[in-house]
């Protein structure tokens, strides 16, 4: 009889040791709760011993939690109707605020992540929610953390994820870029012209100055015609030469006439009766006819 009672009591302490080693895995913190009170120190992780009947443990984890924030619709500062998510890290820093300040700091934070992301919306311009996402992920951690660090949670960032227009809008906005870029195409098109323009003005300045310029112009363009290999080749002719060659020739006819001309002729020509014309001139004369439109009855 004797021989039984150290092996109870071995048998008591077996079940206490069992009952009372808990293993604290390594993403998690243990709070033990003794006669309802929260002891100071946080068990670290590995193998922790808890007084049986006496101690109970709490295990928080303290991983980066990723929380969606469900659809929020709200109406910007410009007055436009717009359906914004977003997604918000965070983690536990403090467990045992986490687990005593509040009940489900999981559910604490998905509310205050909602009511903020109201308040950002109706606080925004729409341009800011499409472009200027930066400052807003700023202002809604800021507005996030503040609560949230009396429960012993740390936001890591906050991001906007989606921004859901009016059909309407979408068309708006649609109309807006296609005439942004038609305004590009034109002001780069016009551009082009001007700096076309100013290089051909460059260009006749400096042939008007050599007119060589202007004959080896002449030339090449002939070659290029030339390299088609046509069976015709126009050779273009000015006419504004032929009517130079028209002014000048009957100007030197009276200079180039002899000194001692018959009087008759000069009482002829005063009386109205007509000079002979070189035959030059008229021979360019009838070319600059050829040259004229003829019109049709």
């Amino acid at each position: 009889m004797g021989s039984y009672i150290p092996l109870a009591i071995v048998a008591v302490l077996v079940a206490w040791l069992v009952t009372g080693v808990r293993v604290v895995n390594q993403v998690e913190r243990g709070i033990v709760f003794r006669f309802g009170k929260t002891l100071p120190k946080v068990r670290q992780p590995g193998l922790t011993l808890l007084v049986p009947l006496i101690d109970q443990m709490k295990k928080i984890n303290v991983q980066i939690v990723t929380m969606p924030v469900p659809t929020q619709e709200g109406i910007t500062r410009d007055n436009v109707s717009v359906r914004v998510d977003a997604v918000v890290y965070f983690r536990v820093e403090d467990p045992i605020k986490a687990a005593i300040e509040v009940q489900n700091y999981l559910f604490a934070v998905e509310q205050v992540a909602q009511t903020s992301l109201r308040s950002i919306i109706g606080k925004s311009e729409l341009d800011d929610l499409l472009s200027n996402r930066e400052e807003l992920h700023r202002g809604l951690e800021l507005m996030i953390d503040s609560p949230a660090l009396g429960w012993g949670i740390h936001i890591d960032r906050v991001e906007i994820k989606d921004v859901q227009l009016p059909e309407a809008m979408k068309r708006s906005m649609s109309r807006q870029a296609e005439a942004e870029r038609e305004r590009r195409a034109r002001v780069i098109t016009a551009d082009g012209e001007f700096q076309a323009a100013r290089k051909l003005a460059d260009a006749s300045a400096i042939m008007s100055e050599t007119p060589g310029a202007l004959q080896l112009r002449l030339l090449q363009t002939v070659v290029e015609v030339a390299a088609e290999k046509n069976s015709t080749l126009v050779m273009p002719f000015p006419v504004e030469l032929l009517r130079f060659f028209d002014r000048a020739t009957p100007a030197s006819t009276p200079a180039s006439a002899p000194a001692s001309a018959p009087a008759s002729a000069s009482a002829e020509t005063a009386a109205g009766t007509p000079t002979p014309e070189p035959p030059l001139a008229d021979g360019l004369r009838q070319l600059l006819r050829t040259q004229e439109p003829v019109e049709r009855d």
